[in-house]
């Protein structure tokens, strides 16, 4: 295959990252990457930088709607100053029931996968979007939707199945797990000593965990939706169904409408729990640290309520792989968050997992276990944008 750039767009809320790589025959080298800030106010910022981290564009203009945003984003790729894109990969969270494999988009594939935006309400529908947009502002170039799920296909069923009735299961009701480009993308860097029995921690302001064995997910901690699980940045993770119903209760007291109240509580469990709900401060876990230095006992709580959790998960999986080999911790709080892999691991030497503090003193990637550990621990960043590249040069043939 001949080189060609290919295009990565990773689009949020206020955001759309992208980056662009050259990719040949066993070759991937980042040229660029760049991002439109602050969609939605009169403080926008576009950059874009180099692979030695060199700013190549800086402007601050007004981004009023999503739409303004990707032009720009097209615009510049179409200036003649950078490569236009043979292919496009939209990382895409969830396909549904229906889309499980990574593929070239299509407008049907967008309308399928946007039937099914309630799985993951905070990502798809602007996914859903983006892709619409790509379809048009570059005629021509092939686009390739990369799911977070995929990953996650190799779940058993006894992992997959939730204990409701069938005739929800047959709605697609079922466990999907997310994150799962950055998993894939922790396995290609292990390649090709990949230990039997790994347990994978993504933690950022989203967060979720997972068991691989022999590279291949055996269960994973987010479910139907990412608001499953740990608790996030202000996510509740599990949590006993009763506390739903009645917090949609309360909620139908004075929102009588049925979809209406839905969305309140939707609003609660996504946006308003997890840290933020805990401290009442915050969903940065650098705001949290700030705080508790400065004596915040509900932040401590909060913070305490995340690892505290995040072991429990461990503890769990350890029992489900029947040992471990290796715990890696990935994702920004995992990469960074010093104290938090400490407090996390803190209580399971009994599980083998014992961590050394001058090692564990570093931010990026590293070995942090101590030498007398039964079970290795390291930080790993993901590569996501890689995985996505490597999964477009695969299905362009």
């Amino acid at each position: 295959m001949s080189s060609l750039p290919i295009l990565v767009l990773n689009s949020g809320s206020s955001s759309i990252k992208f980056s662009v790589y050259e990719a040949g025959d066993g070759e991937r080298t980042k040229l660029f990457e760049g991002a439109v800030d602050g969609i939605g106010t009169d403080l926008g910022k576009l950059w874009i930088k180099d692979a030695t981290g060199k700013k190549l564009v800086d402007e601050t203009p007004a981004v009023p709607t999503r739409a303004v945003a990707f032009k720009m984003v097209a615009d510049a790729l179409h200036s003649g100053d950078f490569p236009i894109p043979a292919a496009i990969g939209h990382r895409t969270v969830c396909g549904g029931p229906t889309i499980t494999e990574n593929q070239r988009i299509t407008p049907e594939l967008i309308d399928e996968i946007e039937s099914y935006s309630a799985l993951a309400p905070l990502h798809t529908p602007i996914a859903v979007f983006i892709m619409r947009e790509a379809l048009k502002l570059f005629p021509g170039v092939p686009n390739f939707a990369v799911l977070d799920t995929y990953f996650h296909r190799t779940l058993p069923e006894v992992a997959k199945q939730m204990p409701i009735p069938a005739e929800y299961v047959a709605m697609g009701v079922r466990r999907y797990g997310y994150h799962g480009i950055s998993y894939e993308s922790i396995i290609h860097q292990l390649e090709p000593n990949v230990p039997e029995k790994l347990i994978v921690a993504h933690l950022g302001n989203g967060a979720s965990i997972s068991a691989i064995r022999n590279g291949k997910c055996l269960d994973t901690s987010m479910a139907l939706t990412p608001t499953s699980g740990i608790i996030s940045g202000s996510r509740t993770g599990d949590i006993d169904p009763g506390i739903v119903i009645f917090i949609l209760k309360k909620i139908a007291e004075t929102t009588p409408n049925a979809l209406e109240a839905a969305d309140k509580l939707e609003t609660v469990v996504s946006k308003k729990s997890g840290l933020l709900g805990v401290s009442e401060l915050s969903n940065d876990m650098r705001d949290l640290r700030d705080a508790i230095n400065a004596g915040n006992a509900k932040a401590r709580l909060a913070v305490d309520k995340f690892t505290w959790t995040i072991a429990r998960w461990i503890g769990s999986y350890v029992a489900e792989l029947n040992g471990l080999d290796m715990l890696v911790f990935t994702g920004g709080i995992g990469e960074n968050d010093i104290a938090a892999r400490a407090e996390i691991c803190a209580g399971l030497g009994a599980l083998g997992i014992v961590v050394d503090p001058t090692r564990n003193n570093v931010r990026g990637e590293a070995v942090i276990s101590a030498d007398n550990s039964p079970v290795k621990v390291r930080v790993i960043p993901p590569a996501e944008d890689l995985i996505i590249v490597n999964h477009v040069v695969r299905l362009l043939g």
